[in-house]
């Protein structure tokens, strides 16, 4: 079985991840780690060097690569599952889980976080709350396609585990 969690940057898909796959005994895979493994360059530097639409095209790659993978929990980028149809081949290929938290929460997850994202570097901090409803306002068609929704804020990894296994 394949689980995939979609959701805006900074909504814990990597943390999140880790726990509920070291919960099912499965493997973790975090689709931007892999990306930049495999090609030795940070999601940040690829943008800058090249372009959004060449990592999206990659990144559908990568993605279609892990519906070979069994037994994993995999972590989408924010914008994986809004691109070409790879909400389809995640919907085909296993579970989708939506992890979904409120705008100020996700702001202030986004302050938080260390690691720079690309689409948000241009941005000043007093733009970043306008900035994420814009995004999600766009993303939403996708990410409410999950065949689970889940707040963030609530995360539960036992709760989510019965989820799954009673869909």
């Amino acid at each position: 079985m394949r689980i995939y969690l979609i959701g805006y940057m900074a909504s814990g898909k990597s943390n999140f991840g880790r726990l509920l796959a070291e919960k099912l005994d499965y493997g973790f895979l975090d689709l931007d780690y892999w990306f930049e493994e495999r090609f030795r360059i940070s999601v940040l530097d690829f943008f800058e060097k090249y372009d959004e639409g060449l990592f999206r095209k990659i990144e559908r790659s990568l993605l279609q690569e892990t519906v070979e993978l069994e037994n994993m929990v995999i972590s989408t980028g924010g914008g994986t599952p809004c691109f070409f149809d790879n909400m389809e081949i995640i919907k085909k290929a296993g579970t989708s889980i939506y992890l979904c938290w409120e705008i100020p929460a996700l702001v202030g997850r986004l302050k938080l976080v260390k690691r720079k994202r690309p689409l948000l570097k241009n941005i000043l901090p007093s733009e970043l709350e306008g900035r994420v409803a814009e995004d999600l306002s766009r993303r939403a068609f996708y990410y409410n396609q999950a065949d689970l929704i889940v707040s963030g804020e609530e995360f539960d990894p036992d709760k989510l585990i019965r989820l799954i296994r009673y869909r």
